[in-house]
């Protein structure tokens, strides 16, 4: 009696971790872009469950996986290492398995794993060789090193004309394949975008503007910096959190001091000190040169799309007026003043 209810113990326990697998990968399949931490910690929770769950939980979670965009390496490989029963699917019709794991289970699992592979829509040359690597070995017979099982040999030793037509057939599925290969042309690769790199003269122009205030030059000689309309540079100045202004700069490689100049002047809560280095210094440190030439790129290119109207208003204010307490400032009169006549004194003529 106590054998039975231990029985019903390890089903009901072999049940529980069905439900917790499908319900990982159903968590999982809700993420649009999950991060390296989500992969991570689905990989270490997937593992276990799919290694200990049944043959139809496993058999759900990978056909639930096999329309995923976002399945790690080792995961794929655990669910292509699987019975094919369970595995075909996912072999067949998943788009995130790279070459190399593709590869690893041509030569490592069974025929049908191989040929569940094969019926993949798209291969890649390697991939293709592999294959036929692996089919060539088969039908010469004898020990299929993937699976450490004897092949049956033939019953008589092939004549020349029969090694000869082997052959051939070998050589005639290789550029079959090839060529249908050839026929699925890659897309070609995405330029990376490029900003030029500002020279010394427009450094020098934005960290003077940058300590006389002057937004409206600094705005203008941004623009001119990125070839771009006016309203991008402005744009870029009126963000009050100093975030696209630095993204601007760091794209634009600026030396790291005049970026903490001008970021400094232009916004004074980051020149606050925490921890015994600037706000400034902190906000440089979190942004990556790569994604700041993206993103300053995107915005350069949504700027040119939506061209300006000429009856659009300026963001910023005008510049401010000369001021006549500074040297070299000295405000022009508007019109020369009429002469000062002579006071003539009572009793004199």
């Amino acid at each position: 009696m106590s054998d039975r209810f231990r029985e019903l113990e390890r089903a009901q326990g072999s049940r529980v971790k069905d439900v917790v697998l499908l319900a990982t990968v159903t968590s999982y399949e809700a993420l649009r872009q999950p991060r390296k931490a989500d992969q991570r910690q689905f990989e270490e929770l997937f593992v276990p469950l799919f290694a200990a769950s049944s043959n139809e939980a496993r058999r759900q979670a990978a056909s639930a996986l096999s329309r995923c965009q976002h399945v790690p390496q080792a995961v794929a490989y655990q669910i292509g290492s699987a019975p094919i029963a369970i595995a075909a699917p996912f072999l067949t019709a998943s788009p995130v398995i790279d070459d190399q794991t593709l590869i690893a289970l041509v030569r490592t699992q069974s025929i049908e794993h191989a040929e569940a592979i094969a019926r993949r829509d798209s291969l890649s040359a390697p991939l293709i060789e592999a294959l036929v690597e692996r089919r060539q070995r088969i039908s010469r017979g004898g020990l299929d090193i993937a699976t450490g099982r004897l092949t049956e040999m033939p019953a008589r030793q092939e004549t020349a004309a029969e090694a000869d037509s082997q052959m051939d057939r070998d050589q005639r599925l290789r550029r079959e394949l090839k060529a249908m290969v050839q026929r699925v042309q890659p897309q070609p690769a995405k330029a990376e975008p490029s900003l030029p790199a500002v020279d010394a003269t427009h450094a020098a122009l934005l960290v003077r503007f940058a300590r006389l205030g002057e937004i409206n030059m600094l705005a203008s000689c941004l623009s001119a910096v990125l070839n771009a309309d006016l309203e991008v540079g402005e744009r870029l100045v009126l963000d009050v959190s100093g975030q696209q202004l630095a993204t601007a700069l760091v794209a634009l490689k600026l030396p790291i001091a005049d970026q903490l100049t001008i970021l400094s002047y232009l916004y004074p809560y980051l020149a606050e000190m925490v921890d015994g280095r600037t706000r400034a210094e902190l906000l440089v440190d979190t942004l990556v040169p790569a994604e700041c030439v993206a993103r300053v790129a995107g915005w350069l290119e949504s700027a040119a799309g939506s061209a300006r109207t000429p009856q659009a208003i300026s963001y910023l204010a005008a510049n401010r007026e000369k001021d006549a307490r500074r040297q070299g400032n000295y405000a022009a009169p508007a019109s020369r003043p009429a002469p000062l006549r002579a006071r003539t004194l009572p009793g004199k003529a």
